[in-house]
């Protein structure tokens, strides 16, 4: 595929509607703690799936939460997360992959010694840009620091609904 660069675009387009986005580019934003990197937002791929590279401080990671619109698949690419499936919890690690259907109670946390990596993948791809419009501005040379309930205000709330997040 040859893709056509336009100067200043983070998302990089064909002429047949291919996308490359060079390594080191995205929208960088702490979310929760986490370090997301939004590789492909929804826009760019007419709704249909957005990716996400995150990085999972050790003790970090979501609350439980579920999707009302949109499938999300793990992939592990390095340490390990713990995750939760409904009521049920399991450890998975570099090269394991985690599907979790739309209106599934989820989350993953990082139990182990270690910061983790993965890709996560919303199909189709909305949600994650609750992470752009939500999430702090990283700071060169900083930790991302774990959010507080305080963190969790109407702002936050109005993102969740938003993009079909259902916290519990």
């Amino acid at each position: 595929m040859s893709i056509l660069v336009r100067p200043g675009d983070d998302a990089r387009y064909s002429t047949r509607g291919g996308v490359y986005v060079p390594a080191g580019e995205g929208i960088t934003k702490w979310f929760s703690g986490d370090i997301y990197t939004v590789k492909l937002r929804a826009e760019a791929t007419n709704g249909v799936i957005s990716v996400v590279d995150a990085s999972i401080p050790v003790g970090s990671g979501p609350v439980p939460h579920s999707h009302v619109d949109e499938d999300e698949t793990f992939f592990m690419l390095s340490g390990e997360l713990e995750f939760l499936d409904g009521d049920m919890t399991f450890m998975a690690g570099p090269g394991d992959l985690v599907f979790v259907p739309r209106k599934t109670r989820h989350r993953f946390k990082n139990i182990g010694l270690h910061p983790a990596r993965m890709l996560f993948l919303y199909t189709p791809g909305a949600t994650a840009d609750i992470f752009v419009e939500g999430g702090d501005e990283p700071e060169p040379g900083k930790m991302a620091q774990p959010w507080g309930p305080e963190r969790i205000d109407a702002r936050i709330l109005g993102l969740f609904d938003k993009y079909g997040t259902v916290a519990g």
